[in-house]
């Protein structure tokens, strides 16, 4: 005999355990499965232990879908000002870094703790190490086979994330019940991840690895973001690196800006008359890390000359390249380190109101395994509250 549950949600991350407690809490008995030891895993690893829950500025804009308008209905409804005050409510203190991301002031952990209590408010059952073996239609409902027994379920909600980060128990289980049951999923690829370079590139950089200097960094199709690029054993990572790896294709190049808001030709000038004789090297390490001047100096094996010296075609060849220089990776880093997976379950399969499959009833598909990334910065987590936020009104509706 099948155990029974009103709501099962497969998935206790972000949006699991806040569709759960919501579901709870608008009547609904509600089971919560995860295959790991414990729930929100991703998130205590988030935000550098400190959980970047939101940011003030979310916006449509700002997320990428096959179907850019899909993501607008969810978050209008459920907004990062709802969420901000479910964690006033909370007591966890929280302040502002950079373009308008919002970091716990504590601990990661807050965030977790402030689900599972939103999961007692409502009544969840929370159950840790249950791996879903199959998922069958049965009765208009759902049969969940688990080595524990059998789950029916009129209403099942698939909250399983992507492929990023597998040392925390990411699978494509998602993914292949989507297509069990008929829906298309778009291909996924690891995003808001470091990109790798080729060996000829990578060796000169690599007396680089730890610096991190303000720049612009361009893809070839337009998109450009302004934050930090930090260079790696790898290649190139931080804040503008990550965001951009959204939007770059393999084969592709990367422009980066190494000095943003310099008017380089009015800096040379006034350097060059005020003090003729001064090495150029010197000049530049005025403006950039001076191991990084070092190093474009060897990749374009410039001699030691003075300002004085430097003519119109120097200028050309060794400086201006400063703010348009042209990278190709050969990579990324993968999903081992990617903070999201791009593509997922075609949303053309999904209600943008209610994210239920068209086609299936009672069948939900929210956050990370849903064709929806957010930029670096809250973003994606706001993604996860405000989509389940929008299952769990439907699912009250019954």
């Amino acid at each position: 005999m099948a155990e029974q549950f009103e709501v099962v949600v497969i998935g206790a991350g972000a949006a699991g355990m806040f569709c759960a407690a919501q579901a709870g809490q608008l009547g609904r008995r509600v089971l919560l499965l995860d295959n790991g030891k414990k729930p929100g895993r991703k998130i205590l690893m988030s935000g550098g232990g400190r959980c970047n829950f939101t940011n003030l500025y979310i916006e449509p804009a700002a997320y990428l879908s096959q179907n850019p308008h899909f993501c607008k209905s969810a978050l209008a409804r459920y907004t990062q000002w709802d969420f901000i005050d479910l964690v006033q409510r909370h007591g966890i203190a929280w302040h502002e870094k950079t373009l308008g991301q919002l970091f716990c002031d504590d601990s990661a952990q807050q965030i977790v703790d402030l689900l599972l209590a939103e999961c007692r408010l409502g009544q969840v059952t929370l159950r840790l190490r249950s791996e879903v073996l199959s998922v069958t239609r049965h009765n208009g409902g759902f049969l969940l086979t688990l080595p524990q027994g059998d789950i029916f379920t009129p209403a099942l909600v698939v909250a399983t994330g992507g492929l990023s980060m597998p040392g925390l128990g990411a699978t494509p289980f998602g993914y292949r019940l989507a297509q069990q049951f008929g829906l298309d999923v778009i291909p996924t690829r690891a995003a808001l991840v470091p990109v790798t370079l080729h060996k000829p590139l990578l060796d000169p950089l690599a007396a680089l690895a730890g610096v991190a200097v303000p720049a612009i960094v361009s893809a070839e199709e337009g998109t450009r973001f302004r934050e930090n690029v930090l260079f790696t054993h790898r290649g190139l990572s931080g804040p503008a690196i990550l965001q951009i790896s959204s939007f770059w294709q393999t084969g592709e190049f990367l422009t980066i800006d190494l000095l943003p808001d310099v008017a380089l030709p009015d800096v040379l000038r006034e350097e060059t008359a005020a003090h003729p004789n001064q090495s150029l090297k010197n000049t530049l390490a005025k403006l950039l890390p001076r191991r990084l001047v070092e190093c474009w100096y060897q990749l374009h094996d410039i001699p030691d000359i003075s300002l004085k010296q430097l003519t119109p075609r120097h200028i050309a060849q060794w400086v201006s390249p400063l703010q348009q220089w042209r990278v190709q990776p050969n990579g990324t880093e993968g999903y081992r380190t990617a903070e999201v997976t791009q593509g997922g379950v075609d949303t053309r399969g999904l209600s943008s109101k209610t994210l239920a499959c068209n086609a299936v009833p009672g069948l939900y598909f929210i956050g990370e395994v849903v064709d929806v990334i957010g930029w670096l910065g809250g973003y994606n987590f706001q993604w996860a509250w405000s989509s389940a936020w929008a299952c769990a009104q439907a699912l009250a509706r019954g």
